[in-house]
């Protein structure tokens, strides 16, 4: 009995509809890198996932929200509370 060949990292196919310049811009990364056009989408979706998660943290959005602002007294001992209140700030919660 043959032995059954197992692929790691299973690709999913995608369909995707480009405009022109999309395209253009798809091919000339993928001849300027020398990849193909899937690795430069890869690349790109990873790329936006780092990006996009980057403006996510909780602790970077209240320092922000701190910035030029007097700091409660309690910071060092109530990081959670206020970090909390910070996070149910932006997701539009109710205190």
């Amino acid at each position: 009995m043959a032995k059954k060949r197992v692929r790691s990292g299973v690709r999913d196919p995608i369909q995707v509809y480009l405009t022109a310049a999309e395209r253009e811009e798809l091919d000339r990364l993928a001849s300027v890198h020398r990849i193909s056009r899937a690795e430069v989408l890869r690349r790109g979706i990873r790329s936006f996932g780092l990006e996009s998660a980057a403006g996510k943290s909780p602790v970077l959005d209240l320092m922000s929200e701190l910035k030029g602002n007097d700091w409660p007294a309690d910071l060092a001992s109530g990081h959670d509370s206020h970090l909390a209140d910070a996070y149910r700030r932006k997701s539009g919660e109710e205190e």
